[in-house]
């Protein structure tokens, strides 16, 4: 299964590469209002290598941690050069961790220094940086937290010559450790050396899987978390491997300008994303509309046309999505759009894709097969997903215990539940832990119902629960679109879907009652994960014991 390639580049050589070939090709985009700053190869090379000297001022040494605590900007991306530079480690994490978690995972990856960049809010974070930990602040970006901890980058950098040796990892050393979200329990860090990102993309190269070989130009966004393994093998290492340009989002607000002024060649999303521009577009055409005028021969070609660039996706060549499972309606959606949503299917343990559907072939219901020199196989008891692949985490960092429970013989342990047609392709039902059993004894397993329900374009977001109670009942936040219509309009429409919905369920499964929450749900109120899924078990804490009582209430649409 693993493949014997000493010769192959690093990430960094990739890098190293460009800089000396294409110096004046721009490297990175960051947006302030309708104004883009851009660095180019040369540039971010000369900030990056002016760091490693500052890094090896204060004495780190080779193999020492470095944490990044940032949300998504060009800073992000010069210090995780600098780290590759020098010989570190990345500990990069999220953004929007509140200070026990962030104090949580400082002590746990052994941090000897830490990058501190743009946040949302500061407040006493620098609580939770302890004493002997270097700290390193990147320049204010505007509208964000002002962080009063650390020593400022180019204060740092000033006087430091950039160091001219391009230091080559072994490809045996650790690359990075990636702390999962944490979303029970204590994070765990996942290990990779720096053998893995490059044999992906060697290995993308000499099979055209995903057909990485026709994105030219190579422009890419960069907006979900940097830390997240889909977006640092969606975006950040192809970006460097291919000599493209990565551009940044400013703020949630100017997202879709942004999007629109850089139209990224190769564009990675999780299903929610996808949703909201589903949402945007038949908020103005109704999906009925929309199928009669797409079935216009002329019309047809110039509404593709005017919704693609309205999108910002006029240019784009791979379209991926994952992180979660994307429902089967959202893909057939785009395909009418001429836009192929390639979904991938992984973890962060197998440093991204296990499966992906880059045919047009692929079932919408499907994650598509297992990726060149990978194999995926269902547990014949449990009909959990097991996966073997060239790139395997080497295991938790400093928890072997761990390890052992999801490494088994060469296979991961993938947590969740699926299976396998006759064709090789792959559909998941759910995570193993998320089933429920009902008071009348039985397993409800909500993933397949909450896709179901999603179809509702007056909602956005739904997590079905019942844990103990009698049926299942569903939670759910309204889109903008149900959102600006009457109540009674809603109601109506959301009691023909749950109807739709248990038409075709077995009586346990039967949803019994809706309830439309009107805060919304986001990863400051912690219920959703900072790749925007549900936290369920969030949701059982806060609202279990009203479940009950719910189920119990007259009429099937409950508001609170």
């Amino acid at each position: 299964m693993h493949q014997s390639q000493p010769d192959i580049p690093t990430v960094i050589e990739r890098f190293y590469h460009w800089e000396a070939t294409t110096p004046d090709q721009v490297f990175l985009r960051q947006p302030k209002g309708d104004q883009w700053k851009t660095i180019t190869y040369a540039e971010a090379g000369r900030e990056a290598r002016k760091m490693v000297t500052a890094l090896r001022e204060k004495g780190l040494q080779v193999g020492d941690h470095i944490g990044i605590y940032s949300k998504n900007c060009y800073h992000w991306i010069l210090a995780d050069l600098a780290i590759m530079m020098g010989g570190y480690v990345s500990v990069p994490l999220y953004a929007s961790l509140p200070k026990s978690q962030l104090a949580e995972v400082i002590e746990l990856g052994d941090l000897n220094a830490i990058f501190l960049g743009k946040l949302e809010d500061w407040g006493d974070k620098s609580e939770a940086i302890p004493e002997q930990v270097f700290a390193i602040k990147f320049p204010h970006y505007a509208g964000n937290a002002k962080v009063t901890t650390g020593t400022d980058w180019n204060d740092l950098i000033t006087d430091c010559q950039p160091t001219t040796e391009n230091y080559v990892p072994n490809l045996e050393d650790l690359w990075t450790i990636k702390f999962t979200s944490g979303t029970t329990g204590t994070p765990k860090g996942v290990m990779h050396v720096h053998r893995t990102p490059a044999l992906i993309m060697v290995n993308e190269l000499k099979t055209g899987w995903l057909g990485f070989d026709r994105i030219k130009p190579l422009r890419t966004l960069s907006y979900l978390p940097l830390n997240h393994v889909g977006e640092r093998m969606g975006v950040e290492v192809p970006t460097i491997w291919g000599g493209g340009t990565i551009s940044f989002t400013e703020s949630l607000d100017t997202f879709a300008q942004n999007l629109q002024d850089t139209q990224p060649t190769l564009f990675f999303a999780v299903p929610r994303i996808w949703t909201k521009f589903y949402l945007g577009v038949t908020a103005k055409i109704p999906q009925k509309r929309l199928d009669l005028l797409l079935k216009i021969p002329v019309v047809s070609g110039l509404l593709k046309k005017k919704l693609r660039a309205a999108l910002g996706l006029r240019d784009v060549k791979v379209a991926a999505t994952g992180a979660a499972i994307t429902p089967a309606f959202i893909k057939q959606f785009y395909r009418q759009l001429g836009i192929h949503l390639t979904e991938a299917y992984g973890m962060t343990e197998v440093c991204g894709s296990m499966t992906n559907g880059p045919d047009e072939e692929t079932p919408y219901d499907s994650v598509g097969k297992a990726i060149p020199f990978g194999e995926v196989r269902i547990d014949a008891e449990s009909g959990e997903i097991l996966m073997k692949s060239p790139y395997m985490m080497t295991g938790y960092y400093k928890n072997p215990e761990k390890t052992a429970e999801v490494l088994i013989d060469g296979w991961m342990y993938s947590g969740d539940r699926g299976t396998i047609d006759e064709n090789g392709y792959l559909r998941v039902i759910g995570r193993v832990k998320d089933a429920f059993k009902t008071s009348k004894g039985s397993y409800v397993t909500p993933n397949p119902i909450e896709e179901a329900i999603m179809e509702n374009e007056f909602i956005e977001q739904v997590c079905v629960a019942g844990l103990g109670i009698p049926q299942p009942i569903a939670l759910v936040n309204l889109s903008e679109i149900g959102g600006a219509v009457d109540r009674q309009k809603v109601e109506a429409s959301i009691a023909e879907t749950i109807q739709k919905v248990n038409q075709t369920r077995a009586n346990y499964e039967r949803i019994s009652t809706v309830i439309i929450q009107q805060d919304a749900w986001s990863i400051e109120n912690e219920l959703l994960t900072p790749t925007l899924k549900v936290r369920r078990g969030k949701m059982d804490e806060l609202y279990g014991s009203d479940y009950l009582d719910w189920h119990q209430m007259e009429g099937s649409i409950i508001w609170v």
